[in-house]
């Protein structure tokens, strides 16, 4: 039995790495956001202007303990999971938590580029919406941290550098002491 969690900012590229990453491993995806909106028939943005963020979060860390009691699957969360109720170290007891971190400037480049809509940048200025990047960031970052390992995703220009994130994931995920397992790899554990 597998569980990867995947976890990191907004426009991290979680959906996409995660989806590939399943498919390399042969385990099933499964996009959180996109689970909510199944079960609740709801988008997120219509949860938020319903809710608020308070009550998104609430329904998020429920969905959450659903979603991560399926086994054999790779699931990504969205950019504040971690940072509410226990869901952080609900995850890391759960599976395995991969952290894709990128910096301010790769990750408000990849919105731009993006087409889903995000709540919490709606009416903000391109220069906003970088300033309010950087700040929330740095705010997640002590949560994303806590993350067993850590995958450096600034570079995903394309469909062959999406494709190495992909292995350098697997070699980070494989258990240690296993052919796959590469020993110059960032792993959070070996950090504490």
């Amino acid at each position: 039995m597998q569980r990867i969690i995947i976890i990191g900012y907004m426009g991290a590229g979680k959906t996409t790495v995660g989806k590939a990453l399943a498919k390399a491993m042969g385990l099933t995806f499964y996009d959180l956001d996109w689970y909510i909106e199944s079960r609740m028939r709801k988008t997120v943005k219509e949860i938020f202007d319903e809710s608020g963020e308070e009550g998104f979060r609430r329904i998020e860390h429920n969905m959450l303990h659903e979603v991560a009691e399926f086994e054999d699957v790779v699931v990504s969360c969205g950019g504040g999971t971690p940072c509410f109720f226990d869901n952080m170290e609900y995850m890391n007891r759960q599976g395995d938590t991969l952290y894709l971190k990128a910096s301010p400037d790769v990750l408000f480049g990849h919105l731009r580029m993006g087409k889903s809509v995000r709540p919490l940048l709606l009416g903000k200025t391109p220069e906003q919406v970088k300033d309010f990047i950087g700040k929330q960031l740095k705010q997640r970052e002590p949560f994303y941290s806590q993350a067993r390992h850590t995958l450096d995703v600034s570079l995903m220009d394309s469909y062959d550098k999406i494709q190495q994130s992909v292995q350098k994931a697997m070699r980070l995920l494989a258990p240690q002491g296993s052919p796959d397992h590469n020993i110059t790899h960032t792993s959070n554990t070996d950090r504490k």
